[in-house]
């Protein structure tokens, strides 16, 4: 979905040209699609597959085979279970965890965000929201306390110097706001468990921790070493590019879902604060040298379009044509990028550059910025 043809589809399918997006939807099925626990998650596999033909169905009104649909859920409900049971196993035999474990993009948040969007309040649902809550219990190593997400690794899967004692990763794609966001989006449409509420505050409180910078505009490293964490010190010297998967704009979006879930004013307050200082930030917006849905303008425009919609006031509303505005500018200068992907081609572009109303597809919910 990030980068073929299931992201492509979506792209046709919320401009209504069912037409043009039969070609893509035939080529996302025309070859064998991986279950293969180990593979799959909502950008990849069955997952993406089904998120996709689930949107058609419901964008089109048009007749999407029930039997491919059921065959595909088969699959996932099987591979979503040894997925749950492979991360409780390893919770009980006390291991670290590893992001794609449980992060949006490969992990279970993401197979979680996708029986969301397709069916609801589910029983499997509910043990990957299960699941995440015993994800935020605290774990003890080598008589220190971390967080369950802590992982054993460094970002990029392996070992370093500087991660010897692993690292926290905080952002919405691959860190632990993934699963804050899912938490809180069910939790909002009253898909609830035990212990979610108090996982959420759980997950708040280390962001709170990790808040940097003065109080119009506040942020967020996008992921901490051990040494970091054990200080509460950051060596990140100021907030990285305003993007959806590490910046200010997901992590903000994010604390504000949970805010409102926890109906909690004063983070609600802080989380829109730091949207509206980061947007008014030419620093922070000149790290921005892309137009990609992932981590350019296109990232920040929708992020804030969707914090917009649930804020207090009508600060982040009135900053939206300026934000367009800025992302045709990009355009008109660097052109679009070069690949037609979702997350960081033109598809995604395409898909936050029209305006108006809650898109049809409902394709954001990939993102889990639509609450």
């Amino acid at each position: 979905m990030s980068r073929g043809a299931a992201g492509i589809a979506l792209l046709h399918l919320e401009n209504g040209r069912w037409d043009t997006a039969q070609p893509w939807l035939r080529m996302m099925t025309e070859h064998p699609i991986t279950a293969e626990p180990s593979a799959c998650g909502l950008y990849r596999g069955a997952p993406a597959v089904a998120f996709t033909l689930h949107a058609a169905r419901r964008a089109a009104g048009k007749p999407v085979s029930q039997t491919a649909l059921n065959t595909l859920d088969e699959h996932i409900t099987t591979l979503t279970q040894q997925r749950l049971a492979a991360a409780h196993d390893r919770i009980d035999r006390r291991r670290l965890a590893e992001v794609r474990e449980f992060d949006l993009i490969s992990g279970l948040t993401g197979i979680g965000a996708y029986l969301l969007h397709a069916h609801g309040n589910t029983e499997l649902l509910r043990q990957v929201l299960t699941y995440l809550v015993r994800l935020t219990e605290p774990v003890v190593v080598d008589g220190e306390q971390l967080p369950g997400w802590w992982s054993g690794n460094g970002p990029a899967g392996r070992p370093g110097d500087r991660w010897s004692g692993g690292h926290g990763n905080v952002g919405i794609a691959h860190g632990i706001t993934g699963p804050l966001a899912l938490l809180a989006t069910t939790a909002r449409r009253g898909i609830a468990i035990p212990g979610q509420h108090e996982a959420m505050e759980r997950i708040c409180t280390w962001l709170d921790d990790l808040r940097q910078g003065p109080v119009d505009t506040p942020w967020w490293p996008g992921i901490v070493s051990r040494a970091e964490h054990r200080n509460r010190v950051v060596h990140q010297h100021g907030p990285q590019r305003p993007s959806w998967c590490y910046g200010t704009p997901g992590l903000a979006r994010t604390q504000q879902l949970a805010a409102l879930a926890l109906e909690d004013q004063a983070r609600q307050h802080t989380a829109e604060q730091a949207l509206v200082g980061c947007v008014n930030d030419e620093r922070q917006l000149a790290q921005l040298h892309d137009a990609s849905l992932c981590h350019g303008w296109a990232g920040l425009l929708h992020t804030t379009r969707c914090t917009a919609a649930d804020a207090t006031d009508d600060r982040l509303a009135a900053g939206l044509p300026a934000l367009r505005t800025r992302l045709h500018d990009h355009l008109d200068r660097h052109g679009p990028p070069t690949s037609p992907g979702l997350l960081e081609g033109t598809t995604g572009v395409l898909l936050t550059d029209r305006a108006g109303a809650a898109p049809v597809t409902r394709w954001d919910a990939c993102l889990l910025l639509n609450g």
